[in-house]
């Protein structure tokens, strides 16, 4: 009796997972399931952006370029299945700009296997910066630890590797936070000071999830997120 129980419990905590995000996606302004989703909104884009092998379903939901989600469901394996994210595009060189700033707000889940990060490219595509904002589970940066920095209102660890198409340099804060503001170029200031690139192109500043597991379903949402560029 004590399983059947627990199994009905277990069913209808599922069930109302999967009814809270459906109500919330019926609700948006704008949702899909389809893998390779995209919205656009002020200038911005909306990603679903399901890359990675051996994935579950997501849906992706959004009121507007700040305020979106998705709700997941990806196995208890490794190797990352998602990445869906916001990106502004900026199209300057970082020795043109005065400031690159934003501002994020996340709801995320306590469980799982992910990171909430900054996905910035420059050069076209040659180098990747990622800012780690949190972490949960066994996730990890590609490359090896070069220093800890204090730069962009943020204290990191920074390491600096290659996935073999381009430079990554990951900059995981050294505790998690779900708000916050970061002077991005100020970041890419104390890159360039370092040598590690020139005066680079900034790209599309991307903010999301990086999904590794989230079995059962999980609920992720960014409630703002903002670039302000000049």
């Amino acid at each position: 009796m004590h399983n059947v129980v627990r199994t009905l419990l277990v069913s209808l905590t599922a069930a109302a997972a999967v009814a809270a995000t459906a109500s919330a996606a019926e609700a948006a302004t704008w949702s899909s399931s389809d893998k390779w989703a995209t919205w656009s909104d002020g200038g911005y884009t909306v990603r679903n952006d399901v890359w990675g092998s051996g994935v579950g379903p997501q849906t992706i939901w959004a009121n507007s370029y700040g305020n979106w989600g998705v709700w997941a469901d990806h196995p208890n394996t490794g190797g990352i299945k998602s990445y869906p994210h916001s990106a502004k595009n900026v199209g300057r060189t970082i020795g043109s700009l005065h400031q690159v700033s934003s501002t994020f707000a996340v709801t995320r889940p306590g469980s799982g296997a992910y990171e909430t990060a900054y996905d910035i490219w420059a050069n076209n595509n040659a180098y990747e910066i990622m800012l780690w904002v949190n972490k949960q589970g066994p996730v990890g940066p590609l490359g090896t630890k070069q220093t800890t920095v204090t730069v962009g209102g943020h204290t990191w660890d920074v390491y600096r590797g290659s996935n073999g198409s381009n430079e990554v340099f990951s900059f995981l804060r050294t505790s998690d936070t779900n708000t916050g503001t970061v002077d991005i170029l100020a970041v890419m200031n104390w890159i360039r000071s370092r040598g590690w690139f020139g005066d680079v192109t900034l790209g599309e500043v991307q903010f999301g999830f990086e999904i590794t597991s989230s079995a059962g379903g999980m609920n992720f949402a960014a409630n703002t997120y903002s670039v302000t560029a000049s």
